[in-house]
């Protein structure tokens, strides 16, 4: 640009030069001469007063005066100097001084050619010097930014890294020089086929955002999110470490497993509880013992998975099969029900019969004898026999086995352990009809603690609230142990106990929800808390403190608990009281034990789905926060100089001199696509972050939304006060992407949007007369936002049947 406004200087007084002198060709060609020869001193001089003064010396030796200065000022002469004023236009640009005593054709030819190319060229200069202090101030201001940015910069060629920012040798703790001497050594070797696609998109031209792990100097790993833009020989890269979110996500995603595996184990917990009780209906109803083995049988093979279950007996020397799963036809071809194998060598039937408790093989390799023959034979690897218990002694045995390299289950045992009690019970039946009916009691009450186990089970799977399943747990409780009360209590740090749910027949004392009560003195509370035990206590008679005095005085009997333990710590007890004078039966403290674990599975999800929530709720907090940030930076920085930019073009184009008209219009041209540049940034910075809804609160941000629209767009909002920002950021989105739907896909013309903020929540109504049929499963963009409002505990609903349009209804609690 300065060699252009030089060479344009030269042009114009070599014109006027050749105008002037046309009718003298000599002189016209020593001054054409001499204004070349002044503008060469100027082009190669470092300063603007050491050119003046090498052209005051050039041109007196030239015209053979004694001096000749010149001056940046507005000089007066005297009568030893005439001074020549060096105008442009109307503007005084300096003074030539010469001996006042010149012939009349030199100071002609001062005034008339050389002073005009004196004053073009002194333009020209300053409008240089001009120039290159702007570019050095935008360097600095570039130089200054590149220091500032917390962000990883890095400039780049095909041999490795030229430059980073401070930033970056803070991130990774290596100097400059070290990076450039270790370009790729920084990538974990598992990235490197990402890396080497990274080379080959931008070496082809194309910007690339991709995330990878850097190796710092102490060894650890981060994670930087990168975006390189190639340009040239070069290659522009902008680095943030994310390595906080992603160790944020992968929490998430530990927890969303742990919430996972937790459900899969009351899916599987109700698989077989469905499945016990079918056995136990059967025994219920008397049918015979062949039937109810081989239910077992088949009961045991679907719920544990395996590839053979079986009922054996024990008799004399040998055991018999009685009873085999049909889950694998080859396994049955090979073995017989009625078949005996001799008790010899070392298996899990000797071993059972050996010992009276559960035998476990997890390899047949080392088994011995007639049974492991067989075994083997069938390819069975893992083996797990439970004894059958009838009358004190070991009767048989429910066993399972697998084909898979895999040992069978750590609690196959236990689960095993449930059928065998329902096939010793119906051995029981048939042994005589007294116990029979006694086991057919049993067996009704068992199947009644069942399914309302079952019932307690599902609410919990289904993730209901704590409250709920307590309140379930004390009514199930009461009905199924046929007790007058039940309750659950929850122990404070204090040593005292909050009732939280309870139920009771008509008639029978019981202690209201949310009282807190003492445990000084005798009470079932106070004895768990203090040996994390079940208790009990058959009478009143005699017992301290404020508690058995009220319960004495209502009536209270016997009173059973239990304790319910959540991540290995006592959290509670669940307690059952009755106000007949027998004592509670003696069993009823596991049967209460039963509850209080699916009381404490209860707490444990509700805790997990809460920490799930607020996992949530903060990445989407730190998003907002991060778009807020960038469309304040970008307003206020890039925004702002970009502004500034324009304006100084603006008054550098105005300056420009009329007669240069492709200057003038080329810089036109950079002013006006700068000021494109900085309404493209503007619509940026509002869909990253509206500005209006940080400053004006959810109302004036919906108005501009509907201005904006496409669509026309009916409002009517009732809110009167700012609200949580969550719930702003939130409502904002929603209404947008409604809107850019309704223009998109739905094809409405007109759309109503409807807000009110109440005390306790905010109501949001989006309708339009579009062609209606939205799938929001489909991708239609509210899928995100909808999260984000159940993460804020809102709900959202969705009506949009084909041709009635589409309508929106939520709600966002105001208080968390």
């Amino acid at each position: 640009m300065i060699a252009a406004l030089l060479g344009a200087a030269l042009l114009a007084n070599f014109v006027f030069g050749f105008a002037a002198a046309r009718r003298t060709p000599v002189d016209r060609r020593r001054g054409a001469g001499l204004a070349a020869e002044l503008a060469c001193l100027m082009l190669r001089s470092g300063d603007l007063r050491s050119a003046l003064d090498q052209a005051g010396q050039h041109l007196a030796r030239v015209l053979e005066l004694s001096f000749a200065s010149l001056e940046l000022d507005d000089v007066s002469g005297d009568s030893r100097r005439l001074a020549i004023p060096l105008r442009a236009g109307s503007a005084t640009l300096g003074t030539l001084l010469v001996p006042s005593d010149i012939t009349k054709s030199t100071r002609r030819r001062l005034r008339q050619r050389i002073a005009p190319s004196l004053a073009g060229l002194i333009a020209a200069a300053r409008e240089r010097e001009r120039i290159d202090s702007g570019l050095v101030r935008s360097r600095h201001e570039l130089e200054r930014f590149f220091d500032l940015s917390s962000d990883l910069l890095t400039i780049a060629d095909k041999r490795g890294l030229i430059r980073v920012n401070p930033a970056f040798e803070h991130a990774l703790g290596y100097s400059l020089h070290e990076l450039t001497s270790l370009p790729f050594d920084l990538v974990v070797p598992q990235d490197q086929d990402l890396m080497q696609h990274v080379v080959r998109e931008t070496l082809s031209g194309r910007p690339v955002r991709f995330e990878n792990q850097a190796m710092r100097r102490d060894g650890s790993r981060r994670w930087i999110e990168w975006s390189v833009a190639p340009h040239g020989d070069l290659f522009y890269a902008v680095g943030r470490d994310v390595t906080q979110r992603r160790r944020e996500q992968e929490q998430l995603r530990h927890t969303q497993a742990m919430l996972e595996a937790g459900r899969d184990q009351l899916a599987e917990l109700a698989t077989q509880q469905a499945a016990l009780r079918r056995v136990a209906t059967l025994v219920a109803r008397g049918v015979s013992p062949e039937e109810v083995f081989s239910a077992v049988a088949e009961e045991m093979g679907r719920c544990l998975n395996v590839a053979g279950a079986a009922i054996s007996r024990y008799d004399g020397d040998a055991i018999t099969m009685l009873a085999l799963a049909d889950v694998a036809p080859e396994i049955r071809e090979i073995v017989g029900i009625g078949e005996r194998f001799p008790l010899h060598g070392d298996n899990v039937s000797t071993r059972v019969l050996r010992t009276g408790r559960a035998a476990r093989m997890d390899s047949q390799d080392n088994a011995t004898g007639p049974i492991a023959d067989r075994m083997r034979q069938l390819g069975v690897r893992s083996l797990v026999a439970v004894p059958i218990i009838v009358g004190g002694r070991v009767w048989g045995t429910a066993t399972a086995g697998s084909a898979g390299p895999e040992p069978l289950p750590l609690d196959t045992e236990a689960r095993i352990a449930d059928f065998t009690d329902l096939v010793a019970t119906a051995i029981a039946n048939a042994a005589a009809g007294s116990e029979l009916q006694d086991s057919r009691d049993n067996l009704r009450v068992l199947a009644t603690q069942q399914a309302a186990l079952r019932r307690v089970a599902t609410l919990v799977a289904q993730g209901v609230g704590s409250s709920e399943v307590f309140s379930a747990v004390a009514e199930e409780m009461a009905r199924c142990l046929n007790v007058g009360s039940a309750a659950v209590l929850q122990y404070e740090s204090d040593g005292a106990a909050m009732i939280v749910a309870t139920y009771a027949e008509p008639g029978e004392p019981f202690i209201p929800v949310g009282e807190r009560v003492t445990l000084e003195g005798d009470s079932v509370a106070a004895m768990v808390l203090k040996s994390g035990r079940p208790a009990r206590m058959d009478t009143f008679v005699g017992a301290e403190g404020s508690l058995a005095a009220r319960l004495r005085e209502m009536g209270m009997q016997s009173r059973v608990g239990a304790p319910i333990v959540v991540n290995e710590r006592l959290w509670g007890v669940a307690v059952v009281g009755s106000s007949r004078p027998e004592p509670l039966p003696p069993d009823i403290e596991q049967r209460i034990a039963e509850f209080a674990e699916l009381v404490a599975t209860a707490i444990a999800a509700s805790t997990t789905r809460a920490d799930l929530i607020a996992s949530r709720a903060r990445i989407v907090a730190a998003a907002d926060d991060a778009r807020r940030r960038i469309e304040r930076d970008l307003h206020d920085g890039a925004q702002q100089r970009l502004v500034s930019l324009g304006l100084k073009l603006r008054m550098t184009e105005d300056s420009v001199p009329v007669d240069m008209h492709g200057l003038r219009k080329e810089m036109s041209d950079v002013v006006s696509g700068l000021n494109q540049v900085v309404q493209e940034l503007q619509e940026i910075s509002r869909g990253i972050h509206p500005a209006i809804l940080s400053r004006g609160g959810l109302a004036p941000a919906l108005k501009t939304l509907a201005r904006r629209s496409v669509v026309p767009v009916t409002l009517d909002i009732a809110i009167r006060r700012r609200l949580g920002d969550a719930v702003e950021i939130a409502a904002y989105y929603v209404v947008a992407e409604a809107l850019a739907n309704a223009a998109k896909h739905a094809h409405a013309s007109e759309v109503t949007v409807r807000a009110e903020a109440t005390d306790a929540d905010l109501h949001l109504s989006i309708c339009d007369d579009g062609v209606g049929g939205a799938d929001p499963s489909k991708g239609s963009g509210l899928i995100g936002l909808k999260d984000r409002i159940e993460v804020l505990g809102g709900q959202v609903r969705i009506a949009s049947t084909s041709g009635n349009g589409t309508s929106l209804e939520i709600t966002i609690p105001l208080v968390a």
